[in-house]
């Protein structure tokens, strides 16, 4: 079932999914296309309401369409957000039946892995259409799991913003907040910089594990954001900055690879406000996708990392934009990346 809408950012479309025989239920989300196919993950989460599936559905299908724009990458936004089931269910008939629904947009939307999905759901979905990335890399290509380019991108940028600010790595407390497969990645890279690091996760033991690995102190995930620290690393689900959160705040740089962590546009003038620097999370959490569609194009896997590594330098170029206008950096960085779409589109009218 397919739904036509609109906001205030022109979303495409919305595609119902609703599936008796297997339990799909979720939707896809096309914000836009107007770069190219919409490519963007497949969520696979629980939500207590349905409302509360959608909002974020179209809310991660903008941030795409921003992220693939501002990497330079020839695709357009759109996030598939899956209901994930109580056990026992058939994970296989599931996302099965999530690669036929994929198939059924004949290339408008290319899914692969985003948070609850893994490299083997793909390869199931794989079977039902061509219209997937994040699969065993192959040959040489680029593909396979691509939460370590994202965390390495994430990793950059924050050493970028933090020599900005005279924060050097190696002298900084970093609190992370999700130790899941970019968070740990991420977590590696700053250990092996000398960073202090404070960990949390809703599973206590993964981030007990990943504490003990690297020699990070643990804390609740009801404290993480609140902990002093240099820098504040938020890499699980969305709107961990809003009204309550930002007052709590004692980091003086926020880069994390969450998607959405604004709960709302207003809220990086609330950071701003407190002198606290933002890195706008789409824009520097596109190490995974620029890997996706490196894979989905057929490219080489060597030339992902400079595409990769030239993240930082977009994320500074931001930053110093944002600090000479007096704006909040996600402003500036929306503004590009709706500019380049627009420049795109009217080209090709």
């Amino acid at each position: 079932m397919m739904v036509r809408t609109a906001t205030q950012d022109c979303l495409e479309s919305l595609h119902v999914l609703d599936d008796g025989e297997t339990g799909l239920k979720g939707v896809i989300a096309i914000h836009s296309t107007a770069l190219g196919p919409a490519a963007g993950g497949c969520r696979f989460w629980r939500y207590a309401e349905r409302e509360e599936l959608v909002a974020d559905a179209v809310r991660l299908a903008r941030g795409m369409s921003y992220k693939n724009a501002l990497a330079g990458l020839p695709f357009g936004g759109g996030k598939a957000v899956l209901l994930r089931p109580e056990e026992p269910f058939d994970r296989v008939a599931y996302f099965a039946a999530f690669g036929r629904a994929v198939a059924e947009l004949e290339g408008r939307y290319v899914t692969a892995e985003d948070v609850g999905t893994t490299v083997a759901d793909m390869g199931v979905v794989s079977d039902q259409t061509r219209f997937v990335a994040g699969l065993d890399a192959v040959g040489g290509r680029a593909g396979g799991d691509p939460s370590p380019w994202t965390a390495l991108g994430v990793f950059e940028s924050m050493k970028a913003a933090g020599a900005m600010l005279g924060i050097p790595l190696g002298d900084a407390s970093v609190a992370v907040q999700g130790t899941g497969n970019v968070g740990a990645a991420l977590c590696r890279l700053l250990a092996r910089e000398g960073a202090k690091l404070i960990v949390a996760d809703i599973e206590e033991k993964r981030a007990a594990l990943v504490a003990r690995e690297i020699g990070a102190v643990q804390v609740g995930v009801d404290e993480i954001l609140e902990v002093k620290s240099d820098i504040l690393a938020p890499c699980a689900l969305g709107a961990v900055l809003n009204q309550r959160s930002i007052p709590r705040l004692k980091a003086g740089l926020v880069c994390g690879a969450a998607n959405n962590q604004l709960a709302e546009e207003h809220h990086g003038d609330l950071l701003r406000d407190r002198g606290i620097v933002y890195a706008p999370d789409y824009l520097v959490n596109a190490g995974g996708i620029i890997n996706v569609c490196a894979e989905y194009r057929g490219e080489r896997a060597d030339g992902v990392e400079a595409r990769v590594m030239a993240i930082a330098p977009r994320l500074i170029s931001v930053l110093e934009r944002a600090r000479h206008d007096g704006l909040a950096s996600n402003r500036v960085a929306d503004d590009l990346a709706r500019a380049h779409i627009a420049n795109v589109y009217r080209q090709g009218v």
